[in-house]
């Protein structure tokens, strides 16, 4: 239980979830109103602001350096946030609330679970299961395997000289398209027929070798594992009809899945059987049934858990089993909040010391500023709108910078943190509100920074300070 509540409460901290008015939102108006009283301050109780924009202009190299701190601190900030953002919204876009996912009882992953046919055959029967058109229960049968697979030395991009491949083994293409609403963004799906379904005829060419004819099994696969395998071939993406080696035979791409945005993106599907014999799985993962309606597939999960009595089974809805892979988050975010920790003292030191060193260096001028007539306070605003300033440029800076991150790719490891998991491709997301946390994030830098610097300008004597 501490563990789920640390989770969600990181998860709606980074992850900006919309509960009424969050987190990030909230205190960026406080922030906000704090400083827009220090501002209405300055304006009002004449403020030598003029004094502090010069000054800050004249000192260019010293503004500059301390700008460009804040604009890498929150750049940094801004990418890492990016991935787990990304990370989120892969797992909270692969599940639906009325889908039921059934495993082996024990079984904390896909890959752990063995369901055998007969024990389970009747599961797809239950009253809560939706049908289609035809009178059949949307049910699909799946089997989930991970193949290791060499990289060719042209294509090795990052070192690495293997990939691990998560082929998804499918009884009815179609009919698990319709559970896990996904479509085809071009080609067919593979043929699923006995005798010779699921496998066409194709002609390989291969370098140095005649053309020939062999029987390649026929796969559908997502647009991420496409992009990947597509440099093994010198293409950006495998298309429908590209022929493709995996294990110990050649597959031949049917079609592409529309599946941006879900862990299907990186997966292959494939005729259960040819998945069966070729990598030694022979029972199935996962029974995925569609229900009427969330209500209906929590009520279904747990009759199930309950009362089917052919073999014990674990059950649970879709959305609960994506969100107990997000340990791989929860981890990011632990060391994301570390390196955050550790960047915001070096920032508040950095903004404390160019602070202090400005003032050792302008105490004549605070001195002759307090002669003039303006008084404590309105230099200790002075100098802090000073740091507000720096940090508020470099901030813009470094939330415009982490941007361009926003639609980047990149592969991880999502798991439970118990084993299993799945390789995954996603897309690093920057929004608005992760952008005004950026910005928050270094006006809070500024202000902690600032604020000790500004009480030591205020404290000069004037008449000890012009000797």
């Amino acid at each position: 239980m501490q563990n789920q509540g640390f989770r969600s409460l990181f998860a709606d901290f980074l992850k900006f979830t919309e509960l009424g008015m969050d987190l990030v939102t909230t205190l960026a108006i406080y922030f906000a109103a704090v400083i827009a009283g220090f501002i209405l301050l300055a304006f009002l109780g004449k403020v030598p602001l003029k004094y502090s924009l010069r000054n800050l202009i004249v000192r260019w190299p010293i503004s500059l350096m301390t700008g460009l701190a804040f604009t890498l601190v929150i750049g940094l900030l801004m990418v890492m946030l990016a991935f787990v953002n990304g990370m989120y919204r892969l797992t909270g876009s692969s599940g639906y609330p009325d889908n039921v996912l059934v495993l082996s009882d024990g079984a904390t992953d896909e890959v752990f679970s063995h369901l055998g046919f007969r024990d389970v055959s009747e599961i797809e029967f239950h009253p809560s299961v939706q049908r289609d058109e035809k009178g059949k229960p949307l049910a699909s049968w799946e089997t989930y395997v991970i193949v290791n697979q060499p990289i060719p030395s042209h294509a090795r991009k990052d070192g690495r000289k293997r990939r691990f491949i998560q082929v998804r083994g499918i009884l009815d293409p179609e009919r698990s398209g319709q559970v896990h609403r996904l479509k085809l963004k071009s080609g067919q799906w593979f043929t699923t027929g006995e005798g010779g379904g699921g496998v066409r005829e194709v002609t390989l060419h291969e370098p140095g070798k005649e053309p020939r004819t062999i029987g390649a099994g026929e796969v559908v696969m997502g647009l991420g594992i496409a992009r990947e395998l597509g440099p093994d071939y010198r293409k950006e993406s495998l298309e429908p009809g590209d022929v493709f080696s995996l294990g110990d035979r050649y597959w031949v791409v049917a079609g592409l899945l529309d599946s941006h945005d879900s862990t299907f993106n990186s997966e292959i599907w494939a005729k259960w059987k040819t998945v069966a014999e070729r990598f030694g799985k022979e029972t199935f993962s996962t029974v995925v049934l569609k229900t009427v309606s969330p209500e209906e597939a929590q009520r279904a999960a747990k009759d199930l858990v309950q009362n089917y009595k052919k073999a014990a089974v674990q059950a649970v809805v879709e959305t609960e089993y994506y969100d107990s892979l997000n340990n791989t988050n929860q981890q990011f975010l632990i060391a994301i909040g570390f390196v955050a920790a550790i960047v915001a003292i070096g920032g508040i030191f950095g903004i404390m010391n160019t602070m202090f060193a400005a003032i050792s260096q302008r105490v004549n001028d605070i001195g002759v500023l307090r002669i003039l007539g303006f008084a404590p306070w309105q230099i200790l605003i002075s100098f802090f709108l000073e740091a507000l300033l720096l940090a508020f440029i470099g901030g813009v800076a470094g939330c415009l910078a982490g941007s361009f991150a926003d639609g980047f790719t990149a592969s991880s490891i999502m798991s439970s943190g118990t084993g299993g998991g799945k390789s995954i491709m996603l897309r690093l997301t920057v929004d608005l509100k992760m952008m005004l946390g950026g910005l928050l994030f270094s006006l809070a830098m500024g202000a902690l920074g600032g604020f000790l610097p500004a009480i030591a300008a205020m404290r000069v004597k004037p008449l000890e300070s012009l000797r």
